[in-house]
């Protein structure tokens, strides 16, 4: 086949010399003689971070692509499904662990001490996805006391400054959200009309409650006091002043608009217009959980590995990352919009006009 390009042969496009060069156990270096599963270790750790490049790079063309003056439906789906090969990276992510714990842990003892005080926690570039995503410096659990950023080189902890500094793909999304045209078109108020569905719900709800026979008295009094909680959040959707608070406090992320159009793309995902940003919202919330499945999973694999001995940078990691699993979460937020959802058949329905006009080409507010 003729080109007008000159030949390129595979190894030289892959750079394999450098790359295959790169594995260089240090229980050679000091003994002489490799530890058999120190390459194991190396060649898993090099997967993590090249995935990790990719994972970066489509985080990065989809902060561009909502960084611009309006996002229309194509794009949308085009950030789908950069997204959804992010979720299919992080799986293989989960996967090699399994991978990495046919090492067992008498295996690693073989290398482990020629490690210190090196440890994952410098893995720049998971923290750079962190700062993508949306993790706020404020949000993030302390690391023996210090920044997640401490035991960094200068010149990385520049590149975390850098991301930190740049709007996140939680920031984005809520502006994006914020733009959605929706509260009142034409003298159709749907939250007048949410509202009511949802004060029939919670009354039948409540009904249900207090005139079930098989309720012991202790039972129906939990039920009654997890209700109450069900109506407070219920009223943090209707009531800005109230979400205000709770964004104040840290215990919401998105504003109240962004929330309230969250909420109607949920409701109303059956609408065709309304197909790409619900599949963007939820692989969103997908990306979150299987980052929280990776802290879990890498949580166990490192007691496994170590039990309650310190890591090889100095600390309880397993602790540190147990911990992280439950409380880094990004976009907890659109993860509870379930809490606000109602049957379909309770939903008001939408004027014809009101659905024409649910389009997604939205000019950001200067």
């Amino acid at each position: 086949m003729k080109t007008k390009y000159p030949p390129v042969y595979y190894g030289d496009y892959l750079g394999l010399d450098k790359l295959l060069s790169c594995q260089r156990p240090k229980s050679e270096e000091y003994e002489g003689k490799i530890a058999h599963d120190e390459m194991l270790f190396i060649i898993v750790h090099q997967a993590y971070e090249l995935w990790f490049r990719q994972i970066l790079h489509e985080l990065s063309s989809v902060q561009t692509i909502f960084g611009q003056e309006y996002v229309n439906e194509k794009m949308v789906g085009i950030c789908v499904a950069r997204l959804r090969r992010v979720t299919e990276i992080q799986k293989l992510l989960v996967d090699q662990l399994h991978i990495i714990e046919t090492m067992t842990p008498l295996d690693f003892l073989d290398f482990r001490d020629f490690l210190l005080p090196a440890s994952g926690f410098q893995s720049y570039q998971f923290r750079q996805i962190e700062n993508k995503l949306g993790l706020e410096p404020g949000d993030r659990k302390l690391f023996e006391n210090s920044s997640y950023a401490a035991r960094l080189s200068k010149e990385h902890r520049n590149l975390i400054s850098e991301d930190e500094n740049q709007p996140s793909m939680l920031q984005l999304v809520n502006g994006w959200l914020e733009r959605t045209p929706f509260i009142e078109f034409n003298g159709f108020n749907f939250w007048q009309s949410y509202r009511a569905s949802v004060d029939t719900m919670l009354e039948n709800d409540l009904d249900i409650i207090k005139t079930n026979p098989n309720l012991l008295p202790e039972e129906r009094e939990r039920e009654l006091t997890q209700f109450k909680s069900t109506r407070e959040h219920f009223e943090a959707i209707f009531g800005k002043s109230k979400h205000d608070e709770l964004v104040k406090k840290g215990l919401r992320k998105l504003s109240h608009k962004a929330t309230q159009a969250a909420l109607l793309i949920n409701l109303y995902r059956d609408e065709p217009i309304l197909h790409l940003p619900f599949g963007l919202l939820t692989v969103l919330i997908d990306i979150d959980e299987l980052m929280t499945t990776w802290r879990s999973r890498h949580a166990l694999m490192v007691q496994r590995m170590i039990g309650t001995k310190i890591g090889t940078g100095g600390s309880s990691g397993h602790h540190y990352l147990k911990v992280t699993a439950s409380s880094h979460k990004v976009f907890e937020d659109l993860t509870n919009i379930s809490t606000f959802l109602i049957p379909r058949k309770n939903l008001p329905e939408l004027p014809e006009d009101f659905i024409k006009s649910l389009g997604f080409y939205h000019t950001r507010k200067k």
